[in-house]
């Protein structure tokens, strides 16, 4: 089934050179086939080479644009470096970063290892840090050019997965800072945080897990999950001209799910007794004799 038509004009960003990390599949993906329809050169980064080559001729064929793979795994600030300058080499400069890859596993915080807090953190935070500063240094800095971080809906907290949560924070964080340290340089900083998206990866799931997926709609007042091209329309518009007065944002794209429900369920339990000594009963007893007197 092929993706539905673009929402912007053809040819919005011909001559244009964009990198999107995590790009061989998912959220990633999607961006780049947008990038590709609407005439950029597209580089897709990721670590599995073969995943990479497998993504690029798809969006070939789907797309007829110019399309890179570079194999990258951006905890390395070497093989990051090795990636912007390919990147320039095949585009004269680098227009658009898109920072989407990440990586994460659902885990209660007190079972999180500290070599599973340090990966996510490494992978989130400090990748998505690296790819900034040397898409900056080897172009940006000369050229401008605009960058769109992938975070998440962490406003309350991230329960289940609480090292994805604190560094997809940072992340939103640092998309300020850099929109304010950059703008001088004509470099625009912004962010996008997707809610629960029906991405490409549900089949991999097992059936249990699909349906407890399929029931997140019940959170969200929009009703139902989000699209992986509806995030990718999101990003496009924030590198596109009509959002040149758009910098420091990060724009949610999750139906509302945001500022509604939650998915983690707090058990009944009389672990936080209030203050002072009396039970919740007896203070709710002395209020009622208040308002009756």
């Amino acid at each position: 089934m092929s993706a539905p038509p673009s929402v912007f004009r053809p040819d919005l960003f011909h001559g244009t050179t964009a990198i999107v990390t995590g790009g061989g599949s998912g959220i990633g993906l999607a961006i780049a086939r947008e990038l590709a329809t609407l005439g950029a050169r597209v580089v897709i980064a990721g670590r599995k080479a073969d995943k990479l080559a497998r993504a690029a001729e798809q969006l070939r064929s789907e797309t007829g644009g110019t399309i890179h793979d570079i194999p990258c795994n951006i905890r390395d600030e070497e093989q990051v470096k090795a990636l912007m300058a390919k990147t320039v080499e095949l585009g004269g400069r680098i227009d658009f970063l898109v920072n989407n890859a990440g990586g994460q596993f659902p885990s209660p915080a007190a079972w999180i290892r500290t070599k599973g807090w340090n990966a996510v953190v490494e992978t989130n935070l400090t990748g998505t840090f690296l790819c900034c500063r040397e898409a900056f240094l080897a172009s940006m800095e000369e050229h401008g050019g605009v960058v769109v971080n992938i975070i998440a809906d962490m406003w309350r907290g991230f329960p289940g997965m609480a090292h994805t949560g604190a560094a997809r924070a940072a992340v939103d964080n640092l998309t300020k800072s850099l929109s304010l340290e950059w703008a001088w340089r004509g470099v625009r900083v912004n962010a996008v945080a997707p809610g629960i998206i029906l991405s490409s990866g549900y089949g991999n799931y097992d059936p249990v897990f699909q349906k407890a997926f399929l029931d997140m709609a019940d959170n969200i007042p929009a009703r139902r999950l989000g699209t992986e091209e509806e995030v990718a329309s999101s990003v496009c518009w924030l590198l596109s001209p009509g959002a040149r007065y758009v910098t420091g944002a990060t724009l949610r794209v999750d139906g509302g799910s945001s500022l509604w429900r939650t998915h983690w369920e707090v058990p009944e339990h009389d672990a936080m007794p209030p203050y002072g000594g009396r039970t919740l009963d007896e203070i709710i007893a002395a209020a009622k004799e208040g308002e009756s007197e």
